[in-house]
């Protein structure tokens, strides 16, 4: 079979201002880069379409092609003569150039033009991370140039950042010129920055303004909370994400249009992409598919509690993905053997199918699990799941839309229209009147399945503190591993009896939540012994290979 890039390269794209006029966007409205990307201007649609949420059971290392699934649902829907849709997130060039080699979809459902959206796009993310280092340069100019503000160097919180996977750059010394104030800092990847979350929740320029200047940066030498505002500097940061703000529009291999707009990982920040670009497609057609990262105890339980939260948004249907392999995967298969024929890992790691079905419940009754079908699943496999499924009260249907594009999704669709015509019975897991460690372990103990949450104590203090700061009432976003339902990566399939550790809290009072890190997770990814660009290449010709 071909590549991605190979079946990408082999469409003929329609000009941008045709895919604009499925969903009556004028050509005026269009910012253009080039003829087949564009910024979508300031306009609003008169219709009220339908959220359907993608989501997934605990990937693989290679992910399970929620991005694929997404983009068959979208080609479906437009086949049976629909208006939709698909509203995505930008990929960042760190698991782009480190494991995936590119975040577009794959086969035959990919968004296009490929090797543009997988690397610098319209430049929003490099616009992010010029924006959050231009704080950090002020921040530190700040403490060079008298410290009128009594900042404590040593309670800085708000890092640097770039988009690249890179591990030596976690914890960094900054300040030893001459004169300078030398301190520990730090670097997240930029798609795990306050300012990406900002962007992606931000519901115009005055409030992404706002936001910005309430970015908290640290402490005062008297603890007192310093904010990004108090450095006059938010003005700057908007004018820097002018652009960026604006969602872009381009297209799906049959010609349909997709958003794609901001990219905040899911396991170290909120997965999921800008509420501007979800709130404009719903106005402007019938369905909008989108997706939320990794697992649904990591982007959904984020997309609904925090997104749909403060959108006011209301999913009419989520979708399950699973595949054959990653069942496998949460059943203990070595990787090399996840395409290999092996029932018996099957029957043990489809447990954690169940995990992911009854977390989604405890939101709304409106789901639907589908298989990503791939070559090398058997009948008696995808047999199996399907009784499974049943077993689970739950809608089943198969997607071939990596081989066949959205003729490989159309029962899935159907089936997707069925159940948005249900009422919507959608309810969210906590209230935001519980206290901040209440939330946490809500989250944990019914998302996570943990039997008991543990706080280190400087945890607990800086969550008593928060409250007093009268951040109590904010939602609460958790970072940790996408392999598991736990905080430890090794523990596959549906594990029981489990702890979980929070070990660091982190304020983030312009992006409107508290961000929790449990386990091991880093906010900064490193690179694998074989990363994906040791394959990648482009010719005298211009001829790109290895984004896959």
């Amino acid at each position: 079979m071909k590549t991605d890039i190979e079946i990408a390269n082999s469409i003929k794209l329609k000009p941008i201002e045709n895919i604009a006029k499925k969903l009556n966007i004028k050509k005026n409205d269009l910012e253009f880069y080039g003829k087949y990307k564009a910024k979508i201007g300031r306009i609003e649609g008169q219709k009220s379409g339908k959220l359907i949420l993608v989501t997934s059971i605990n990937p693989t290392p290679y992910g399970e092609g929620k991005t694929t699934m997404s983009i068959g649902i979208n080609d479906a829907l437009n086949k049976l003569g629909y208006q939709s849709v698909v509203a995505l997130r930008e990929p960042s060039l760190g698991p782009v150039f480190g494991i995936k080699g590119g975040a577009t979809g794959g086969g035959y459902a990919q968004v296009v033009p490929m090797e543009d959206i997988n690397l610098h796009f319209t430049g929003d993310i490099h616009a992010i991370t010029a924006a959050n280092n231009l704080l950090c340069a002020a921040i530190d100019n700040h403490l060079f140039q008298g410290n009128e503000l009594n900042i404590n160097p040593n309670k800085i919180s708000f890092k640097r950042c770039m988009d690249i996977n890179d591990r030596a750059l976690r914890k960094v010394i900054v300040g030893n010129g001459k004169n300078e104030i030398s301190r520990q800092d730090g670097f997240n990847i930029s798609v795990a920055s306050e300012i990406m979350a900002i962007l992606c929740l931000a519901t115009d320029l005055d409030d992404l303004k706002k936001r910005l200047g309430n970015i908290f940066i640290g402490y005062s030498n008297d603890d007192k909370p310093i904010y990004a505002k108090e450095l006059h500097i938010e003005g700057a940061l908007a004018l820097l994400l002018k652009d960026a703000i604006k969602p872009n529009l381009v297209q799906t291999l049959e010609g349909n249009p997709a958003i794609i707009h901001g990219g905040p990982f899911a396991n170290i920040a909120h997965g999921c992409n800008s509420l501007i670009a979800t709130k404009l497609a719903l106005s402007l057609s019938d369905y909008v598919v989108t997706e939320a990262g990794f697992g649904s105890d990591l982007g959904a339980e984020k997309f609904l509690d925090i997104k749909c939260r403060l959108g006011n948004l209301k999913p009419s249907c989520i979708v399950i993905n699973a595949t054959i392999r990653s069942l496998k995967y949460n059943g203990g298969c070595p990787k090399e053997e996840l395409t290999s024929e092996n029932l018996k890992y099957l029957e043990d790691g489809i447990c954690n199918l169940k995990v992911h079905v009854e977390n989604m419940k405890k939101y709304t009754s409106n789901i639907i699990v589908c298989l990503n079908n791939f070559a090398s699943d058997t009948d008696e496999e995808i047999n199996y799941v399907q009784k499974y499924v049943r077993g689970l009260d739950c809608q089943f249907a198969i997607s071939k839309a990596h081989t066949q594009g959205g003729k490989g999704a159309v029962d899935l669709a159907e089936k997707i229209v069925k159940i948005c015509d249900n009422p919507i019975d959608f309810k969210f897991l906590y209230d935001l009147d519980k206290s901040l460690k209440e939330k946490i372990e809500i989250i944990s103990k019914e998302i996570y399945h943990a039997d008991k949450v543990n706080f280190l104590d400087d945890t607990l203090n800086e969550l008593e503190r928060l409250e007093k700061l009268g951040y109590g009432k904010m939602p609460v976003c958790i970072a940790k591993t996408q392999y598991s339902i736990t905080d430890d990566a090794n523990k596959l399939g549906y594990p029981k009896g489990h702890e979980v550790t929070v070990k660091e809290i982190r304020l983030c009072s312009g992006a409107g939540f508290i961000v929790v890190l449990m386990g091991n997770i880093m906010t900064m990814p490193g690179l694998s012994k074989s990363p994906a660009y040791m394959n990648m290449d482009i010719d005298t010709n211009g001829k790109i290979t290895g984004l896959f």
